[in-house]
């Protein structure tokens, strides 16, 4: 293992013992900072989206073009439960969906880029923070970032369990899922429950709504439309013998196109204060978008997955892998510009989000050799459309 694995390796585990979240990020857009000016980068600026980072490194040949390459710093609100030597030192916290590599291969690649500067044109390194449910990409985009730095194709990386070290995996289209927050909120009258013909029961209400709710997907769209609604957490009443006056429905509604989503959320507006009409009480439903489907343009997928076979081989790379029903909030920057995520295997890991979850240190040799590739052949691609435009 060479001297620049095993720094990444250490940067990645320093990054994993003090895990921040969302926008506070202060110890860790500290340390990505100083490894940046390290590597030196040609521009480094700080404070965008209130806390990202953004370095530039300009590659031997000029070019109007701008690859962006990006890495999410935050951690998530769980406690850490894997004991290893370099665990949590933040009770409440880690880092359970692999974050510190995805940083610790970013810092890697500007090394090697800064030094090589085997490409054309501009690589603009992206360090963005609150991807956990913060959609720190808007927040950077809502702050300039692709207008100001001129941005033209973006890039990102995230670790897969499951798949092999050393693998890769994407699609054209739509790869990841679209997030949306529903709650419904349920009103009537309470009571006591030996009287409940001078109430209304919330309870059966709520119960008949979950079970509606669940022929949207299967009645009330194309079969063959991925699409989930999950209702998580129903909350009503607090004794035994009290019939409640309120009830809260919450949960999500994922979805792979823009269609099957606003279909779902016009049927829960439709449905659910029927429904509850027929019970005698009155629902509202509060509907909140978070992410947008996260899909990947088709030719800088070929741009992507050629820069993954030439490392590992066509038998280690999956261009048409199937999508999930998660979500990514990199959907931001790929509804603003052309790009493509990419999945780099994790092994045998525990699942995302978990807390035994660990990022393989095995990986990050080939995330790193997969970002410099990848930013000479789209830098490379740029500047030989930009002659052919001229």
């Amino acid at each position: 293992m060479n001297d620049d694995i095993e720094r990444a390796i250490g940067w990645r585990r320093h990054l994993h013992a003090h895990p921040e979240i969302l926008y506070d990020l202060p110890v860790t857009t500290r340390f990505v900072a100083k490894r940046l000016a390290e590597a030196g980068v040609d521009v480094l600026e700080t404070g965008i989206g209130r806390c990202g980072i953004v370095a530039l490194i300009h590659g031997r040949t000029p070019s109007s073009r701008v690859v962006g390459l990006r890495a999410d710093m935050d951690a998530l609100p769980i406690d850490e439960q894997t004991a290893l030597p370099y665990a949590s030192r933040t009770p409440g916290r880690m880092h359970a969906c692999g974050h510190d590599g995805h940083t610790a291969m970013l810092l890697g690649a500007a090394r090697r880029l800064a030094t090589t500067r085997a490409f054309s044109g501009t690589i603009a390194l992206v360090f963005q923070p609150a991807e956990e449910g913060g959609a720190g990409a808007k927040a950077m985009i809502d702050d300039g970032v692709l207008a100001r730095f001129g941005i033209t194709e973006m890039y990102g990386l995230h670790a897969m369990p499951a798949l092999p070290i050393g693998h890769f995996a994407t699609r054209p289209g739509a790869l990841m899922a679209s997030s949306d927050l529903i709650a419904i909120e349920l009103n009537g009258r309470g009571g006591h429950a030996g009287a409940p013909h001078l109430a209304d029961d919330m309870v059966l209400a709520g119960a008949a709504i979950v079970q509606a709710v669940q022929r949207i997907t299967s009645r009330t769209l194309d079969p063959i439309e991925p699409a989930v609604v999950s209702l998580t957490c129903f909350q009503a009443g607090e004794r035994e013998n009290v019939m409640p006056a309120t009830a809260t429905i919450r949960g999500t509604v994922r979805a792979l196109n823009e269609t099957a989503r606003q279909g779902i959320e016009r049927e829960l507006r439709r449905m659910v204060p029927k429904v509850a009409e027929g019970f005698g009480v009155e629902a509202s439903v509060s509907y909140r978008r978070e992410y947008p489907v996260t899909v990947n343009n088709a030719d800088k997928v070929t741009l992507a997955v050629g820069a993954a076979r030439a490392l590992v081989g066509d038998q280690a790379v999956d261009r048409a892998t199937r999508p999930i029903l998660a979500s990514e909030d990199f959907a931001y920057f790929l509804a603003e510009r052309p790009g493509a995520f990419v999945f780099i295997g994790n092994g045998p890991s525990s699942p995302l989000h978990s807390p035994t979850f660990d990022f393989a240190d095995a990986a990050i040799p080939f995330g790193i050799d997969f970002l410099c590739r990848l930013a000479e052949l789209a830098t490379a691609a740029s500047a030989a459309n930009e002659r052919t435009s001229s």
